[in-house]
């Protein structure tokens, strides 16, 4: 199945690390690739080699990529995250696969959505794949099983609050 996570609120990546979570306890082996991220302060990337049948990995730098340009930095490393998504998903390894932002990075312009579509059109029936991230494409969005919007209520931001960590990161 597909699941997809999406929208402007806060909790993308934390619903879909959840479902990681709750497959890996259940025996079953996880991979969350991250686009667009390359800070090791992250709390997931901290706790990921202590949590048994679970492997995260980064593509991206600790900065943000400017939306319209990107640096050649970016470019590469979200190519080298799609390769690396390919390679996993094809080569039938794990049960779960959680491409993190990779729809904020078709978006941006850093990986073609005809390449995605295509991958999942090779992709092993028996595979999850989870997609985060806002700005969800309406063809993945009609592709998916399942799609949650996580929506913009109030957030602690609005009122100045920077991000906590344990909490936003």
């Amino acid at each position: 199945m597909l699941q997809i996570y999406t929208g402007n609120g806060r909790g993308k990546t934390t619903s879909a690390l959840g479902q990681a979570l709750r497959a890996c306890g259940h025996g079953l082996k996880v991979i969350m690739i991250q686009f667009m991220k390359g800070d090791i302060n992250y709390g997931e990337v901290k706790i990921a080699p202590m949590i048994p049948n679970f492997e995260l990995l980064q593509f991206g730098l600790p900065t943000f990529v400017k939306k319209g340009d990107p640096s050649e930095e970016d470019l590469r490393l979200a190519e080298e995250g799609f390769q690396h998504a390919r390679k996993v998903i094809l080569g039938k390894d794990y049960d779960v696969v959680v491409l993190d932002e990779l729809n904020v990075a078709i978006d941006y312009g850093l990986i073609d959505l005809d390449r995605v579509l295509r991958l999942l059109d090779d992709c092993p029936e028996e595979l999850e794949i989870i997609i985060t991230g806002r700005y969800a494409s309406p063809e993945l969005v009609k592709r998916a099983d399942l799609v949650s919007e996580i929506l913009d209520i109030k957030h602690p931001y609005q009122r100045g609050v920077n991000a906590r960590q344990g909490f936003d990161y």
